[in-house]
């Protein structure tokens, strides 16, 4: 089998089994000449059931027009907010909270989504976590 030559990758945030031809998938797509509304299906049939939540596509596309793509986790940022049951980060972080976590629920972040991120062991993958939480003014206790 040849290997189709790729033209460029996309990286798309957006709503599981929501996806719609408006932005951001529309223009991102169409400048491609690619077929917007068989990825807005595939993307939410693919994501049905996880829907409510953000799941990143990263959409590969090769020079005969063709695509590919494939889903990661929800960001750390969403996982926290689920977690939290918030609705934003604080947007003054360090003056004011958003929210507290257990270090274990941060470790379990952690591990759901070590797949993704650019490490290889869990405490680096804790790090991170922890550093997406600070920033959206979550304290982090023992």
């Amino acid at each position: 089998m040849v290997a189709k030559k790729v033209k460029t990758i996309i990286k798309l945030n957006l709503k599981a089994g929501e996806a719609t031809p408006a932005p951001p998938v529309g223009p991102a797509l169409g400048q491609h000449g690619l077929p917007i509304m068989d990825f807005v299906r595939a993307y939410n049939e693919k994501t049905a059931d996880k829907k409510g939540q953000v799941i990143p596509a990263v959409i590969t596309v090769y020079v005969d027009r063709t695509f590919s793509f494939i889903t990661k986790l929800p960001p750390v940022a969403e996982l926290i907010k689920n977690k939290l049951g918030l609705e934003k980060g604080s947007g003054k972080a360090g003056k004011e909270t958003a929210g507290t976590m257990k270090k274990s629920d941060i470790e379990t972040i952690a591990r759901d989504k070590m797949e993704d991120l650019n490490c290889d062991n869990v405490e680096a993958a804790i790090k991170i976590v922890e550093g997406t939480a600070r920033s959206m003014g979550v304290k982090i206790e023992a």
